[in-house]
């Protein structure tokens, strides 16, 4: 059931699939958006997405306004077919790494034209900062969070996101990333798998493409949200749009904590997750990150339509 107990989620790099958001392009509510994409980026970003090569569409700068536009493309159908507003529909609404630009457009903070412009601009900016090789990422699961830290500081690299318990993601130097795999599984890890990414996202060595966007955000307007937007930098809610100027500037380079802002939300109340565009990753990970909440993933029209019937019905 929706109701002041609920937050709207969005996902991050990873979820990204060929056919993300062909359904919702079909939903009269959404379909204008899609074209508007193509418009704002000038070039078929919806055929990448509907058809196109998945190497392509992993390309951060590709990914990137790919899985903004799926979430807002969702939350346009939800909005719709619940007749409801953000405001009738959450309490807050919160994004992972990339995603929280999808909940920032969601909550009125950006609009969307601002939303795919700058996560394009993010996709290249962080692609650019540090060569092909000289960085990666890799996950830890399995082992205590506080241990993780412990390792990467041992080794020379930084938590770049803090998932859930037991899931944490490392970023820094190649070398230093495979020492640290080493030093997870001797540590207890379950296991220490080096992620498929381009780069090593959500570290210092990120500084370059913080100095782009921070920029960027500068000639960009901030609205105030009409539901609070929980950090990834702070794990807080925030209430003022010129504030994410200099957070989203910090969450270049800082890392994702994820699990204490979904921890903050329970406290805040919070029972429900709705996860929004592609994916069942944050879906996953609710209950993970604390017991009291639960979380559905919206990934199609029907998937929505029979979240809706079920609400009503209960």
């Amino acid at each position: 059931m929706i109701s002041a107990k609920t937050s709207l989620v969005f996902p991050g790099q990873g979820a990204q699939k060929i056919g993300m958001g062909a359904d919702f392009a079909q939903h009269s509510a959404a379909r204008a958006l899609f074209e508007e994409a193509d418009d704002v980026l000038q070039f078929n970003l919806s055929k990448l997405m509907f058809d196109g090569e998945q190497d392509t569409l992993n390309l951060t700068e590709n990914t990137q306004p790919a899985l903004l536009l799926a979430g807002v493309a969702a939350l346009k159908v939800l909005e719709d077919e619940a007749e409801k507003t953000v405001p009738e529909l959450c309490a807050a609404v919160a994004g992972h790494s990339l995603g929280e630009y999808t909940a920032l457009v969601a909550a009125g903070v950006l609009s969307f034209a601002d939303g795919i412009r700058l996560v394009r601009l993010r996709g290249q900016a962080m692609q650019k900062a540090v060569p092909v090789g000289k960085g990666k990422m890799a996950a830890s699961l399995g082992l205590d969070n506080a241990q993780v830290a412990d390792v990467a500081k041992q080794c020379g690299v930084f938590v770049a996101n803090d998932n859930s318990n037991g899931q944490v993601v490392l970023s820094g130097e190649t070398e230093k990333i495979d020492a640290a795999c080493v030093a997870l599984k001797e540590a207890g890890a379950r296991r220490a798998v080096v992620l498929p990414v381009s780069a090593p996202f959500h570290c210092p060595l990120m500084a370059p493409a913080a100095d782009v966007m921070a920029e960027a955000f500068e000639g960009t307007t901030f609205n105030k949200p009409v539901v609070p937007v929980v950090a990834n930098v702070t794990a807080a809610y925030v209430n003022e749009g010129d504030a994410f100027k200099q957070l989203l500037t910090e969450q270049v380079t800082g890392g994702v904590r994820w699990r204490e802002s979904m921890v903050a939300m329970a406290e805040n109340d919070i029972t429900q997750l709705i996860e929004l565009g592609c994916g069942n990753v944050l879906s996953g990970l609710a209950s993970r990150c604390d017991e009291r909440l639960a979380a559905s993933p919206m990934r199609t029209v029907e998937d929505i339509k029979n979240f809706l019937a079920a609400s009503k019905a209960a």
